[in-house]
C-alpha cells in the first residue's frame, strides 16, 4: 500500500518530464563519437531506475509472484520484449510519437492492475494469458526506450555496441529497481495488512497508470 502511495506521489513530480532527456546528459552524448560503453551503460540503468512507469509495471506484475522462479519468468519475458524493440527501433531509426507510446505504457500499468483485481475474468469471463500479456507489453516498453534514445540523437559511430552497452545498463536498472521493490515486498507479505490493502494498494496503481495516460493525452493535445 505504501510502496503504491509513493508511486503515485512520484509519478506525479515526475509528470513533467516525461518526455524530456536531461539536458546534461544530451549535450554529452551529442558531443561525443566512437564507442564509449560506460556513458552509456550509466545511462541505461539511470533510465530504467528512475522510468517510473517502467518501476509501476513491473510492481504489477510481480505482486502475487510469490516464487522466484515465477519472478524471474514474467520479468525475463519483459526484458526480451522491452530488447528486442529497443534494440530494432534504434538501430533501423524507428519511433512511435512519444505522448502515444507513454500512454499505451500508461495502459499497460492499468491493465496490469485490473488484471491482479480478477476484472477480467468478472468482465470477459475467462482470463487473459498473463505471459502473453507481459511480453507484448514489453514490446511497448521496448519502443518507449528506443524513442528516448533515439532523442539523444546518438552518432552513428560506435552506435550499436553503445547501444548494447544502453541495454545492458537498463537490464542492471531494472534488476536494482525490482530487487528494492522485492525486499519492501517481502516484509510487507510477512504482515496481515498484504491481504487486506492487496485491492486498494492495486486501485492506487492503476490511478498512477491512468494519471500518465491522462498526462500523456494531454501533451499530445497540446502538442
Amino acid at each position: 500500500m505504501v510502496i503504491a502511495a509513493v508511486a503515485v506521489t512520484l509519478l506525479a513530480e515526475a509528470a513533467a518530464l516525461a518526455h524530456g532527456v536531461e539536458e546534461g546528459d544530451q549535450g554529452y552524448i551529442q558531443e561525443i563519437s566512437g564507442v564509449h560503453l560506460l556513458p552509456f551503460l550509466y545511462l541505461g540503468a539511470k533510465h530504467m531506475v528512475t522510468g517510473y512507469d517502467h518501476i509501476l509495471f513491473l510492481f504489477g506484475v510481480i505482486f502475487f509472484l510469490f516464487r522466484l522462479k515465477d519472478i524471474a519468468l514474467y520479468v525475463s519475458l519483459f526484458a526480451i520484449g522491452h530488447s528486442a524493440t529497443m534494440l530494432l527501433g534504434v538501430y533501423f531509426n524507428f519511433g512511435i510519437n512519444s505522448y502515444i507510446i507513454d500512454a499505451i505504457i500508461g495502459l499497460s500499468v492499468v491493465y496490469k492492475s485490473l488484471d491482479n483485481l480478477g476484472a477480467f475474468q468478472r468482465w470477459l469471463g475467462f482470463q487473459p494469458n498473463t505471459r502473453a500479456a507481459t511480453l507484448i507489453f514489453g514490446l511497448f516498453h521496448g519502443f518507449g526506450l528506443s524513442t528516448k534514445i533515439l532523442d539523444y540523437q546518438i552518432d552513428p559511430d560506435g552506435l550499436l555496441p553503445n547501444l548494447l552497452a544502453f541495454n545492458v545498463g537498463v537490464e542492471i536498472g531494472q534488476l536494482l529497481a525490482l530487487t528494492a521493490i522485492l525486499i519492501a515486498m517481502g516484509y510487507w507479505r510477512r504482515t496481515q495488512s498484504f491481504w487486506r490493502h492487496a485491492y486498494t494498494a492495486n486501485v492506487v496503481t492503476m490511478t498512477a497508470g491512468f494519471i500518465l495516460v491522462g498526462y500523456q493525452l494531454a501533451g499530445l493535445a497540446v502538442a
